[in-house]
């Protein structure tokens, strides 16, 4: 398939009822209104120059094929310069926290990447930023991760989440549920900030959407016994 035979299936598989539901949710024209597992089944159908038609799709700008994109693409197969393009240019939470963090978390110098982007000025970047962390702690061996800077992430989320933007505070909040969850010698820290940081404030929008209590997603985290289990892969 080609790119634009990709955009093509993606048109077709689009919904009036799933582009209102993501219009709720703070997605950016254009879209078409896909389903995920509509999105995967194109993807199935994609066999060759996957990575180049994943550049090709986020290229578009359409929301859809960026999203789509973030599932084919293969982060440690881009340089820092193009994920940068990709994390300045997705605006839809949907896209700036999930599939630009999950292709941004593969690339071997992730964790620095993620550290400049919480730095950015634009919420949707940094939130990126923050996610992309997320999912190298959800990803990588813990002898592999900073604990040391980790740590440090932690008091500065306890520090700085009641003036951080809206969607930046939601993955900070992301941040301490995961570094208490993934990694084993953060889990007192984690749940100690969740506590001190209590029910993080988020506007979802008008959905029912919540906003988890750190500490409490930790415990069922903890509960089921997954604590420190880590994932071969954040992509949903």
């Amino acid at each position: 398939m080609t790119t634009k035979q990709v955009i093509e299936e993606i048109k077709k598989a689009g919904s009036e009822s799933i582009k209102k539901i993501h219009l709720k949710h703070g997605a950016k024209e254009p879209f078409y209104g896909v389903k995920v597992e509509d999105l995967k089944k194109i993807q199935k159908k994609i066999k060759e120059n996957q990575q180049q038609i994943a550049l090709e799709l986020f290229s578009s700008g359409i929301g859809d094929a960026q999203y789509l994109a973030g599932l084919m693409a293969d982060g440690a197969k881009m340089s820092k310069q193009a994920l940068h393009q990709w994390a300045e240019g997705a605006e839809w939470q949907m896209i700036s926290e999930y599939s630009v963090a999950w292709v941004a978390s593969e690339h071997p110098e992730a964790f620095e990447i993620g550290l400049k982007w919480i730095d950015s000025k634009k919420p949707h970047v940094a939130a990126a930023g923050w996610n992309t962390i997320s999912s190298v702690m959800a990803t990588r061996a813990d002898e592999m991760l900073d604990m040391a800077a980790l740590k440090k992430l932690l008091v500065r989320v306890e520090k700085e989440i009641d003036k951080a933007p809206n969607r930046v505070k939601y993955c900070m909040n992301g941040f301490v549920i995961a570094a208490g969850s993934f990694v084993k010698e953060l889990t007192s820290l984690a749940t100690a900030t969740g506590k001190k940081i209590g029910n993080v404030e988020v506007d979802m929008n008008g959905t029912s959407c919540k906003v988890p209590f750190a500490p409490d997603y930790i415990k069922k985290v903890a509960d089921k016994g997954y604590l420190g289990k880590k994932k071969k892969t954040v992509k949903c």
